[in-house]
């Protein structure tokens, strides 16, 4: 009985920490980072990492997030694939549509701003 008291207590206090770090926004934010730091481990560039992360943390769940950590080279593998076929087998790891949707629309929405936005600044706008 002591046991499931103390269990019990752990998973309350284990709740009521998640609701305040979510609430306070500690939590969104170090999950930002981390996909952050992910996204430039990865060759992203640093201007569409910093576009990218809050948006993918938005649309997507920490499953989801983790699931992509799959894109990652396996042995044998470059750092980044060297032809179709092999950014869509490292695509096809990750085993979740929206994942993957997620990452290309967020990816083309930020990389067609950033084009955007260096466009404007070499024609002073």
């Amino acid at each position: 009985m002591k046991r499931l008291i103390i269990m019990l207590l752990v998973l309350a206090i284990g709740i009521g920490a998640y609701f305040v770090l979510r609430d306070d926004g500690l939590l969104e934010q170090v999950t930002e980072t981390r996909v952050e730091q992910a996204l430039l481990a990865n060759g992203v560039p640093e201007d569409l990492a910093t576009c990218m992360a809050p948006r993918m943390v938005d649309k997507l769940s920490i499953n989801q997030l983790r699931k992509l950590e799959r894109l990652a080279p396996e042995e044998g593998e470059g750092r980044l694939p060297t032809s179709p076929r092999q950014a869509l087998a490292r695509l096809n790891r990750v085993d979740d549509e929206e994942a993957v949707r997620v990452l290309v629309s967020t990816g083309t929405t930020c990389g067609l701003s950033s084009l955007r936005d260096s466009i404007g600044s070499e024609l002073g706008l």
